[in-house]
């Protein structure tokens, strides 16, 4: 049985509470009315794509405008979000419809030359050429007095507890000065931190409110952790929970001051975090890594729309100068050879009738940003295919970069 696909309009400021609830039903996590006011503060009506059948709102999709950090640069990046297809109006191509039109909307306007999200299911997205681009460590540390951090070697600085909300100039300040080192991670606005240390009490899981620890040095303050707790108690005794949201340091030094605290709060026994980039100097610092029940899983998904905006925008770990023949079905406009040349200064990219070196999808470019996916793994995949001797080893190092991509936040 087939349906036509209802049409599809720009949201609008009044539509939220009906599309909240749409994200409610299909994510099954229902919004209080605290939570869904803080929903509110970030929710863009015009970047929104609406569908509306009899009155109720049946689909949508919509995007953040961010900015994300690359390797060697900040590109603005749709941030795409809140894609809900209600349970009724499954298998009618409405998510097809919404992703089509968001894309060739966003090629068109030319302001975003990528975009990026977070897959409740992998198998979704590809077929509109997003790629794996970055991955997680997720850690579920059950028995943390069985963990050994270094000592400190020097007075390394000092360590304060504050109010998430009241810290937030100086959390930013942080944030700001180790963002640029970590693609993957995304701009902040005032409006974006509000969301960030937001607490509804729907949010916390039966923990604690927020909380947040600082790291000073004698240049000021330059770590912070943001964190809760959840007691828990058996025969044994306490068996509290540690529940970390964000460690961000600027300093080796504040880096094991802050873990070391997280890792030795009183009356807990269990920590657990779920976003750490795969190269976090966590794994690196306690002595022994098995305890921290660590696990790899999937994090961020990279689409490129316009292919020769977005190869030149980032930087690239050595030179490189090869021709890549890309297939993009979806934005035709992508398809063809392009001629990649740059490095660790800068980039451009232009259409050639060169013959290619390689061969992909424009999934696989997406895969290959942000700088976590190795080529010579697609090409093993048999994703990537090498069309001159050689080309695969003359690229493969300068797609890399010296730090793995991680996500920060859930968006």
């Amino acid at each position: 049985m087939t349906h036509p696909v209802p049409e599809i309009r720009v949201a609008s400021a009044d539509d939220f509470d009906d599309i909240a609830q749409l994200m409610a039903d299909a994510f099954h996590n229902p919004f209080d009315a605290e939570a869904r006011e803080v929903e509110r503060g970030i929710f863009e009506p015009d970047r929104g794509l609406l569908v509306r059948d009899g009155g109720a709102a049946v689909a949508h999709a919509a995007a953040f405008t961010r900015k994300l950090t690359v390797p060697g640069a900040t590109v603005p990046a749709a941030h795409v979000t809140m894609v809900s297809v209600a349970v009724t109006h499954r298998r009618r191509g409405l998510l097809t419809a919404l992703m089509r039109r968001q894309l060739r909307e966003l090629h068109d306007a030319g302001r975003e030359p990528v975009a990026v999200l977070w897959a409740s299911e992998g198998r979704i997205y590809p077929r509109f050429g997003y790629g794996l681009a970055a991955q997680r460590l997720t850690v579920e540390c059950r028995a943390t007095t069985e963990l050994r951090l270094p000592e400190p070697t020097a007075a390394s600085g000092t360590l304060r507890l504050a109010d998430p909300a009241a810290a937030r100039p100086e959390l930013a300040r942080v944030y700001e000065r180790v963002r640029p080192d970590r693609p993957g991670w995304s701009t902040r606005d005032e409006r974006w931190w509000r969301y960030v240390l937001a607490d509804p009490a729907a949010w916390r899981g039966g923990a604690t409110p927020l909380r947040a620890v600082l790291h000073e040095s004698p240049d000021g303050v330059d770590g912070y952790a943001l964190w809760r707790t959840r007691d828990e108690w058996d025969r044994f005794g306490p068996r509290g929970e540690v529940r970390v949201h964000e460690v961000v340091a600027a300093s080796p030094a504040a880096y094991l001051a802050l873990w070391r605290t997280l890792f030795s709060v009183d009356l807990t026994r269990q920590l657990s975090v779920t976003r750490l980039a795969v190269d976090d100097p966590l794994l690196h610092l306690v002595d022994e890594p098995r305890v921290l029940g660590a696990q790899l899983v999937d994090a961020l998904w990279v689409r490129l729309v316009d292919v020769p905006a977005a190869l030149a925008a980032r930087r690239y770990a050595t030179a490189v100068d090869v021709v890549v023949e890309v297939t993009d079905p979806l934005l035709p406009e992508n398809t063809g050879r392009w001629r990649l040349t740059g490095g660790p200064d800068g980039a451009t990219c232009v259409r050639t009738d060169d013959p290619a070196g390689l061969a992909c999808d424009v999934r696989c470019l997406g895969e290959l940003y942000l700088g976590g996916a190795g080529l010579a793994a697609l090409a093993a995949a048999g994703r990537v295919h090498e069309l001159r001797p050689g080309a695969l080893a003359a690229a493969g190092p300068a797609f890399g970069w010296h730090r793995a991509p991680a996500p920060m936040e859930i968006f």
